[in-house]
């Protein structure tokens, strides 16, 4: 025990004098200071533990118990970012669609896992209002259903379906239209170009080429979409 408050006060020690650097021991002065603290509360444990058992072995366990639960919460601090991270991807694939922010060794971007129905889709939101977007790099632009833009706010007297355009179904009408911002996960977009669809003719709305092409990177795998800023 006074070996373990000896090494606590050294630690002490060295974030004083260290303080201005921002490290120490080769750690962040925050991560240090996350050591010392939960190692001074595993001595007055420690000491609570010894002077309640008497029992050598019983006291051994108990000492093992804390010194395992001091360390996972130590390794959880140490490596936060990393544990978010891989929450974060288990969401993203029981939630296909759902934008996950990763960092790989290109940096960061965002994931989108493939949808049950074998399409990459993607939860966006267009001028603040959630919209499910159906990643199609067939798209000239962003595509937006009747339904979506009336939920955005744009109402039937704003759109004038002049442009002819060229979908699965055939020839069909579109309205012109100026998103103030698409975003996808991390990525915002601002002042985007895009149109919408006359009634019935478009079922989800489309995240076009005008969008995918503003990206440094587009990579498309087997069951996976990955955006880079």
């Amino acid at each position: 025990m006074i070996f373990l408050l000896t090494i606590i006060g050294a630690a002490l020690a060295v974030l004083i004098y260290n303080h201005d650097s921002g490290m120490s021991f080769g750690l962040q002065n925050a991560d240090l200071a996350f050591l010392v603290k939960y190692g001074l509360l595993a001595a007055v444990i420690g000491a609570g533990v010894v002077g309640l058992h008497r029992n050598m072995g019983e006291m051994i366990k108990n000492l093992l118990i804390w010194a395992i639960i001091i360390l996972g919460l130590s390794t959880g601090w140490l490596y936060q970012d990393q544990a978010k991270e891989t929450v974060a991807r288990i969401a993203g694939g029981l939630s296909p669609g759902r934008p996950v922010s990763i960092t790989d060794e290109n940096g960061i971007a965002v994931s989108i896992r493939k949808s049950m129905n074998g399409h990459f889709e993607a939860a966006g939101a267009v001028n603040g209002k959630a919209v499910n977007f159906l990643i199609d790099t067939g798209a000239t632009s962003i595509a937006l259903s009747h339904a979506d833009a009336i939920e955005i706010g744009f109402s039937d007297a704003d759109l004038n379906y002049s442009l002819i355009i060229n979908t699965a179904n055939g020839k069909a009408k579109a309205a012109p239209v100026r998103l103030d911002s698409v975003e996808v996960g991390s990525i915002v977009r601002t002042g985007v170009q895009a149109m919408v669809s006359e009634p019935g003719r478009l079922d989800q709305s489309l995240l076009g080429m005008n969008f995918i092409s503003s990206l440094t990177a587009f990579e498309m795998r087997r069951d996976e979409v990955i955006l880079r800023d």
